[in-house]
């Protein structure tokens, strides 16, 4: 059965998640996210693609962007995939694959879901038990968007830049945002569309999105029996 085509769209944003093969690792040491991040940074400008939120997990990674051309979140995975997987296998003396097949991705609404996913993205490490605030984690986006700390990687979306004109107090309503854990239904919807590769959002947008590409954008009615969908969904569960 063929894959179905990711549904991406110009200037709307993406949620990508990569995973290592069979969930094994990706980043080894120190220098590896910071080679990974300076090569985003380089293939985002190089593809146009402007980066809103990042984290990078020991198996995975959380990407948030948007870009004026529809392949172009496909084109940075593949220049951005290479050149990691180059790298890997030549410092660590290995060969083969290091990603999971392809990325997984899933278009958001921007009124009512992107600052959620981007929430959602930096309060990763958190929900991994790997640190007790977001602040603490040293290779994701919240130190940026959060704390005014500068990063050339990380282009502000509007969204962002409308919680308050003054920077300070911007930040202030960004962090505001992180007193409260995301609800556990808001978590499963960014699971499901990103799993799925549907729309993340509002039964209008969804239906918005399908009138453009032509097709369905969340998951029909029928299908593969639910209990084999709810399976594939626990194995692919998103962290």
């Amino acid at each position: 059965m063929p894959r179905r085509a990711r549904i991406a769209l110009p200037n709307v944003p993406i949620h990508i998640i990569q995973r290592g093969n069979n969930r094994q690792a990706c980043f080894f040491a120190d220098e590896d996210y910071r080679r990974y991040l300076d090569w985003l940074a380089e293939y985002a400008t190089k593809t146009g693609c402007r980066v809103h939120a990042y984290v990078l997990m020991t198996n995975h990674v959380h990407l948030l962007l948007s870009a004026d051309q529809a392949d172009a979140g496909g084109a940075l995975m593949k220049l951005l995939g290479q050149r990691y997987v180059q790298y890997v296998n030549r410092v660590y003396k290995r060969s083969g694959t290091l990603w999971e097949g392809r990325f997984r991705s899933c278009p958001v609404q921007e009124e009512s879901y992107l600052l959620g996913c981007q929430r959602y993205i930096e309060l990763n490490p958190v929900r991994a038990n790997m640190v007790s605030h977001p602040a603490e984690y040293r290779w994701s986006s919240y130190r940026v968007n959060a704390q005014g700390e500068r990063d050339l990687l990380v282009c502000p979306h509007p969204l962002y830049d409308a919680l308050a004109s003054d920077i300070g107090d911007r930040l202030v309503a960004y962090r505001e945002l992180f007193r409260y854990e995301l609800e556990s239904g808001l978590v499963d919807e960014i699971r499901r569309a990103t799993n799925g590769n549907f729309a993340l959002g509002s039964e209008r947008f969804a239906t918005e999105v399908a009138a453009m590409i032509g097709r369905r954008a969340v998951p029909g009615a029928s299908g593969r029996p639910r209990k084999l969908i709810e399976c594939e969904s626990e194995r692919l569960n998103l962290e």
